[in-house]
């Protein structure tokens, strides 16, 4: 079963005052890379959530964001920060005495001020809010696995239908070259009765032009590795596993093939076949980018 790299998930879980809201993102990767977004109060469960994300996904690139609301009255405290707000009231006297004058301090003009008023939370019971934090993750992790899942089967229809058409293009191929040679034969025989109309045709020579040719456009041994290929990738494709870079090592070597049948092919018409091949491949490569 294939599974998408490129896909979305999301879930909200709402336990007593606490709402927890997790959005994870994954896009195409060759190797797997975890990006975390996540508020201050919830920093320490960050190996946590890389060991839960890295078990159920192999490869691409993972951004989880989440967000948490405490909707209660409690764990929110507001302290002045009296070192700042001292410092800042030395400076004005300063600057009165610079100036000359006895300009009072605006007492809201100190409420602006960055960081003269630090929010506090209370300190987090982890073992207390991990499985509820787990179970958004794994709730929106699941709505993610489903649309790899239906992505997934849409790559694997469209890699099916190319596959087939691949292998009608073999078969094609296949056919053209047992005439091949029987073609060549006769040409060669024509070309020489034309040059040499009253000459004797030695036919052992002839034979021996004919099988120096069969040997050197043989394309047997490639149309064999191709056919395995084939089964192979089909294969790789029923498996409930990490396939994308086989599949594309496949391809590779299915191209390979094709481009030496191409160099070997002593007829026009299986090298236009040998380009429908490549065609093919390419847009095979294009999507098995994005498998996992």
């Amino acid at each position: 079963m294939l599974k998408s790299m490129t896909a979305y998930g999301r879930a909200e879980s709402l336990k007593g005052t606490m709402e927890f809201i997790a959005e994870i993102r994954s896009g195409n990767n060759r190797y797997r890379e975890i990006i975390l977004r996540l508020p201050q109060s919830l920093q320490l469960f960050e190996d946590r959530i890389r060991s839960l994300l890295s078990s159920r996904l192999k490869r691409g690139r993972i951004e989880i964001s989440i967000q948490v609301k405490d909707n209660g009255d409690k764990g929110l405290n507001l302290e002045l920060n009296r070192p700042l707000v001292r410092a800042y009231g030395n400076i004005f006297d300063e600057l009165n005495k610079e100036l000359g004058c006895q300009q009072p301090i605006d007492l809201s003009f100190f409420s602006q001020l960055k960081d003269i008023i630090i929010v506090k939370q209370d300190a987090v019971d982890a073992e207390k809010i991990w499985p509820e934090l787990k179970d958004v993750i794994d709730k929106a992790m699941a709505s993610l696995d489903a649309m790899r899942i239906n992505e997934g089967k849409t790559l694997e229809k469209d890699f099916m239908e190319r596959l087939n058409r691949i292998g009608r293009h073999i078969d094609d191929i296949r056919d053209k070259a047992k005439v091949v040679i029987e073609s060549y034969r006769n040409k060669l025989i024509q070309r020489i009765h034309k040059l040499t109309e009253d000459i004797e045709i030695n036919e052992d020579r002839l034979m021996l032009e004919v099988a120096f040719m069969a040997e050197r456009s043989d394309i047997t041994e490639e149309l064999i590795r191709i056919g395995s290929h084939i089964e192979q990738f089909r294969n790789y494709m029923d498996q409930d596993d990490v396939v994308g870079r086989r599949l594309d090592f496949l391809l590779q070597e299915i191209n390979r093939e094709v481009n030496t049948i191409g160099s070997k092919a002593a007829d026009s018409s299986i090298s236009q076949l040998a380009v429908e091949i490549k065609g093919e491949l390419e847009k095979l490569r294009e999507q098995i980018q994005n498998v996992e």
